[in-house]
């Protein structure tokens, strides 16, 4: 599912983000126009894709968000708006004045939140956050990034229960950027990640809210009794793949998703459809995971992998294993 970047700005500036050197390099005045927008609706309702996923950066920081969400809207196009929430009062006026009486399943917000023990966060910030999530609390998927292995969850059942979000937590790792140096989460501290994360089974189960993994997490890192819980409680529904997720930036550059953001990059106006685009992007991982396999030297014979039950970890990371090497492989793997 292809998301679009309103702005590459960002309020935040979150030691473990996988999108911070690209957002780095980009003007503040790095937005999308209103006729690529237009061009991107176009070109997702000939692709058949009715989901309009809206990244930045932050945005909410675009002038234009409201009114570009109440366009899409009108074309109807199902929304979700990745955001961390912090916004200024006037634009969250707006926004609660002109979403009013949307449904819930046309558009929603999935908001990252930071865990303000361990991830310096201002009290405007927190505060600011606060009143996001009294605005729209229904409408929120609460979402949260790993960057370290004694990370807390505490906090986000706290705000699941107080603001009424949504009862699935989206549960993500930081990963490398390929060819950059970010903070990241390494193939050997996932087995840890995991375990703890497992560990909160049972407030899971007692609050009943879903932990939902992001892509980059290795079957072979669960026991089976992790496997059998998550798969118990969460009804079956999980997935060690590692796909393109295709992201568009404001200058109509299409990468594959962040932590390919350097790999690759691709102009939009390049490709005739939405499948074009994942197809292309497909074929560059498969050419990725033939030359580096997965992220353990395992991966080569694991009958996870053989049997396509699992991708092999994060592409990125194995993308990160040779371009410290001499080039000696395709071409492909280097621009």
């Amino acid at each position: 599912m292809p998301n679009v970047l309103l702005t590459q700005a960002c309020v935040r500036s979150c030691p473990y983000c996988f999108a911070r050197k690209h957002m780095s390099a980009s003007s503040p005045d790095d937005i999308l126009a209103w006729e690529d927008l237009i061009y991107l609706a176009d070109f997702f309702q000939m692709s058949g894709e009715q989901r309009f996923p809206i990244l930045g950066g932050e945005p909410t920081l675009h002038p234009d968000f409201v009114e570009m969400m109440v366009y899409l809207l009108a074309r109807d196009f199902h929304v979700n708006v990745f955001t961390s929430g912090i916004m200024s009062n006037r634009m969250l006026e707006s926004a609660v004045a002109a979403f009013d009486g949307i449904p819930h399943d046309r558009l929603s917000f999935t908001c990252n939140l930071n865990d303000p023990g361990r991830t310096r966060t201002s009290l405007a910030e927190q505060e600011s956050v606060k009143r996001f999530l009294a605005a729209f609390g229904e409408r929120v998927v609460p979402g949260f990034n790993i960057y370290r292995t004694d990370f807390e969850l505490d906090f986000l059942f706290r705000l699941i229960n107080e603001y009424g979000l949504h009862r699935t937590l989206r549960l993500g790792v930081a990963h490398p950027i390929a060819g950059k140096k970010n903070l990241f989460i390494t193939p050997a501290d996932l087995g840890r990640v995991i375990e703890r994360l497992c560990s909160y089974g049972p407030l899971f189960e007692r609050l009943r809210i879903k932990p939902g993994f992001d892509c980059g997490f290795p079957l072979c890192r669960f026991t089976e009794e992790q496997l059998g819980w998550y798969y118990r409680f969460t009804g079956g529904h999980y997935d060690f793949g590692c796909a393109p997720v295709i992201d568009i930036g404001p200058d109509m550059m299409v990468w594959s998703c962040f932590p390919m953001s350097g790999f690759h990059q691709r102009s939009i106006y390049e490709f005739n459809s939405l499948q074009e685009v994942h197809d292309y992007y497909q074929q560059l991982h498969r050419s990725i995971r033939v030359e580096a396999g997965g992220i353990y030297e395992a991966c080569d014979a694991c009958t996870y992998r053989e049997d396509g039950l699992c991708a092999g970890g994060c592409v990125a990371h194995s993308l990160s294993r040779f371009w410290q090497e001499e080039p000696v492989r395709m071409k492909e793997m280097y621009t």
